[in-house]
């Protein structure tokens, strides 16, 4: 029985897949190398300022580049940042044809490495598997054509839409298989989100964890969007390991200065400018924001139209309670004709919940 050929984009993607979380302010890519049928070098995007993709790939490839043919989730670059363009290395080590799954939507640069490796003589392609490609850089395409940041609305509920009963107990609402999702949806994004409200009722640690419960050696930022300066000093999110913003209002909290920084950006009403919040984290190079609640501030959030998708966790567990909090609070929508509406959903059983994930349709004017 014959062994089937590797699918060479398929399989670029999975590597790329590794590169989400770790590169922003640059995109993950993967890149695949081959050459007479065989895989001859691989690569993703390393850390900011390392390798790209393309070039973790050639030198893995080292002689055998030539002449091979490289797939790549993304048209390698043709401009020089941190690191040298793709383009002119791809170029030196004589590779002969690039197929990429998808322009570079950064306006700036879009097709201009394609049109550096056509002038060179080079066969080049894309649109191959080029809705997948377009899934792992969302964030990176959000941040380059607006200027902000990817944003996903996260919540865990029950049946009947509640996050927490009465008395505000809340753990655990979800299963361990739905929360080892949740760890895994932090650690792909740049900064993790949450409400003074729920930092004083659940005082959570913020950080990825893997299933061992261990912190993972990167951590997102931890963002408190904290009007009052309510955020107290002993709070547990701010002695875990990794940086803690506080995004204060007026008032600015009284907190321990290692580790923590305070950033001023009030509303007219003194609480905090969510839409500059969001235009600051994405000038420290934060493509992607994973907020937590509570439902003041996704309520808030929703209600300014800045949520890009929603990742819900639904248990089957029955609250009640008319002072229950939900998820979502805010002013909402008057008629049901007017609510948010969810395209491109997937739904995920995780044991015994759901995982309902999905793209916020835009809202018509």
């Amino acid at each position: 029985m014959k062994t089937p050929k590797p699918d060479p984009m398929a399989l670029a993607l999975a590597l790329a897949e590794r590169a989400v979380g770790s590169t922003s302010p640059n995109p993950p890519v993967g890149a695949v190398l081959v050459r007479d049928g065989q895989v001859v070098g691989e690569g993703w995007t390393q850390p900011p300022g390392q390798a790209h993709a393309e070039v973790m790939a050639l030198r893995r490839a080292g002689c055998r580049a030539r002449g091979a043919v490289l797939y790549t989730t993304l048209e390698p670059c043709n401009h020089t940042g941190r690191t040298g363009p793709c383009s002119e290395a791809i170029i030196e080590a004589g590779v002969a044809e690039v197929h990429s799954a998808a322009l570079d939507p950064n306006p700036c640069v879009k097709g201009g490495g394609h049109a550096r490796l056509a002038e060179a003589g080079l066969v080049t392609s894309t649109g191959l598997k080029a809705p997948e490609a377009a899934r792992l850089i969302e964030a990176y395409a959000k941040l380059v054509t607006t200027g902000t940041p990817f944003v996903t609305a996260k919540f865990a509920m029950s049946l009947d839409g509640k996050i927490a009963s009465r008395s505000g107990s809340s753990r655990w609402i979800t299963g361990e298989q739905a929360r080892a999702c949740a760890h895994r949806l932090r650690a792909a994004s740049d900064a993790v989100m949450v409400g003074i409200g729920t930092v004083l009722a659940d005082d959570p640690r913020l950080t990825a964890r893997d299933e061992r419960g261990a912190p993972l050696h990167r951590q997102p930022l931890r963002v408190v969007v904290d009007g009052q300066g309510r955020t107290p000093p002993d709070a547990r999110l701010l002695s875990e390991p990794g940086p803690t913003l506080i995004a204060a209002g007026r008032a600015a909290p009284r907190v321990p200065a290692d580790g923590v920084e305070t950033v001023r950006m009030p509303a007219s009403d003194g609480s905090v400018d969510l839409r500059a919040l969001l235009s600051h984290l994405a000038s420290r190079g934060a493509a992607s924001v994973l907020v937590e609640g509570g439902g003041a501030l996704l309520g808030s959030l929703f209600d300014l139209g800045l949520v890009d998708r929603v990742a819900a966790f639904l248990a089957p567990l029955i609250v009640g309670g008319s002072d229950a909090p939900t998820p979502v609070a805010g002013h909402g929508v008057g008629r049901i004709a007017d609510a948010l509406s969810l395209e491109r959903v997937t739904v995920t059983p995780l044991g015994r919940d759901l995982s309902i994930v999905g793209y916020c349709a835009p809202r018509s004017r």
